[in-house]
């Protein structure tokens, strides 16, 4: 973070500054911002948050102990360095991002991307992110860091050397993409898809794609909005916005587009055309659904300046998605396990099986591993049924559904005729990890898929071979190669 004043702080944050003795109010902060104790490094703040599962109060002596420099609580607290108490912890860390964000942007600099979309959001960051660090300091949010909390801890690790901040935007609700939007005010937008993820949260899939439109609604005629031509709820978000549309996709208007796409068990592959130019792209990343996110990121490095050679190399060393999406691990006896279980909704899953359909090669079985997508509400049902009916026809070779959560994409498939495949329905993940470990065979290719709160990305790393302890591969894994 850039360095400011304890005076500075208080006057943003609109706290009370309690001061220990012989602690000046001119004395300068510039260490990190962090809101989990054990990331506390010296010289940093810790936010004291309250939250629904534990209360960060409760830690705040041991970010001390580890070298905080401040303590921003909601109430009081008996430590040896200053302590900054506001009313609202949530609202101060914006405060604090919208400053610093602000004072670094002001200096001519650097360049702010927002990303938002039901689907894809975490992709198109790490394929962008890839291309803007051979520009110049790129700051990005690690993982999926995309709410009221993670957007502004990424936002405050710019300082004056930044170039482009990227800040993936994510919502559970109206508002809070506007609220991410007030904090950074993007120079670029970008809005991948609308769909049902969330859908239970947002009220349906018209409230989605208001909370999605957010992110342009405000931007001025300056700034550009880079926008999904295959989704007509995106395409609608031209006429809700000042800025100037620049369009992605398949369709023939698109600016950038590809054409000829093919995917198999060794990537992802295209031709771009972008500006009377056509190109081959080869991705690592495995999935023709990934071709989306792969224009959008291609779009904003063409908005910005850099050279399409350079942007496409950058996007085809991109190795994976990231960790548990379509991760490729291979634990032996000629088994290939993709775990693409951190998050699901219908269009993702939809997409990863038929990924799975595509792939698999003569003599190869199709195994998929389902469990519940979450926060659905009333769709839930009859989005869990069509993805029965999809595996069915499909022809996947095997479905295992794991969890009550996900019980009715065994039954929807059941009821479906003509398939000779088979449906197993399980309760838990130790029942379904018995399960495949006495049925899977020689040259079988397995999808693990499911929402984050399901837990079956532990699945798949036990399927996989991965060292869970140490977060990473075991040595029969297949370093670097993601689908």
């Amino acid at each position: 973070m850039i360095a400011l004043t304890l005076a500075e702080l208080e006057e943003t944050l609109g706290g009370r500054l309690l001061l220990p003795e012989n602690v000046l109010r001119e004395e300068l902060v510039s260490g990190s911002v962090q809101t989990n104790s054990t990331l506390v490094t010296p010289g940093a703040i810790f936010f004291a948050l309250p939250g629904t599962v534990t209360d960060g109060h409760l830690f705040a002596s041991d970010a001390v102990d580890r070298g905080a420099a401040l303590v921003v609580a909601e109430r009081p607290l008996p430590l040896p360095v200053p302590v900054l108490v506001v009313e609202n912890g949530v609202d101060a860390l914006a405060a604090l991002a919208r400053l610093v964000v602000a004072r670094v942007r002001s200096a001519g600099v650097m360049t702010v991307i927002g990303i938002t979309g039901s689907n894809g959001k975490t992709t198109t960051k790490n394929l962008l992110r890839a291309v803007l660090e051979t520009e110049g300091p790129t700051v990005a949010p690690a993982g999926s860091f995309n709410n009221q909390v993670g957007a502004p801890i990424t936002m405050l690790q710019v300082d004056e050397s930044t170039r482009f901040l990227i800040v993936e935007m994510g919502a559970s609700g109206e508002g809070e993409i506007a609220r991410l939007v007030g904090i950074a005010m993007p120079d670029i937008s970008v809005v991948l898809k609308v769909g049902l993820a969330h859908a239970g949260a947002f009220g349906g899939i018209e409230a989605t794609q208001r909370a999605k439109s957010e992110i342009v609604r405000e931007l001025p005629p300056s700034a550009v909005a880079v926008l999904n031509a295959d989704d007509g709820r995106v395409a609608e978000m031209a006429e809700m916005t000042s800025a100037r549309a620049v369009w992605f996709g398949l369709s023939a208007g698109a600016d950038v587009r590809a054409e000829d796409v093919r995917a198999d068990s060794t990537g992802t592959r295209f031709t771009l055309i972008s500006d009377g130019e056509r190109r081959d792209v080869s991705l690592r990343i495995l999935g023709e659904h990934h071709v989306s996110n792969a224009l959008a990121a291609l779009t904003v490095a063409r908005e910005l300046g850099v050279p399409s050679d350079r942007a496409i190399a950058a996007i085809e060393a991109v190795p994976r998605a990231e960790r548990w999406r379509m991760e490729v691990l291979q634990p032996g006896g000629g088994i290939t396990v993709i775990n693409d279980a951190y998050n699901a909704s219908p269009d993702s899953t939809a997409a990863a099986l038929k990924t799975l359909a595509q792939i698999v090669e003569p003599g190869q079985r199709s195994v998929a591993v389902l469990g519940e997508m979450a926060e659905l509400g009333e769709y839930a049902r009859e989005e869990h049924d069509r993805l029965g009916r999809l595996v069915v026809r499909l022809n996947i070779g095997k479905l295992v559904v794991v969890g009550d959560g996900a019980r009715h994409i065994h039954a929807a498939a059941g009821l479906e005729g003509s398939w000779d495949g088979e449906s197993v329905f399980v309760a838990d993940l130790d029942a379904a990890y018995d399960l495949l470990r006495e049925e899977l065979r020689d040259g079988d290719v397995v999808l693990v898929k499911s929402s984050k709160s399901a837990g079956l990305r532990f699945l798949g790393d036990r399927l996989g071979g991965v060292d869970i302890a140490s977060g990473g591969s075991a040595a029969t894994a297949v370093e670097g190669r993601t689908w």
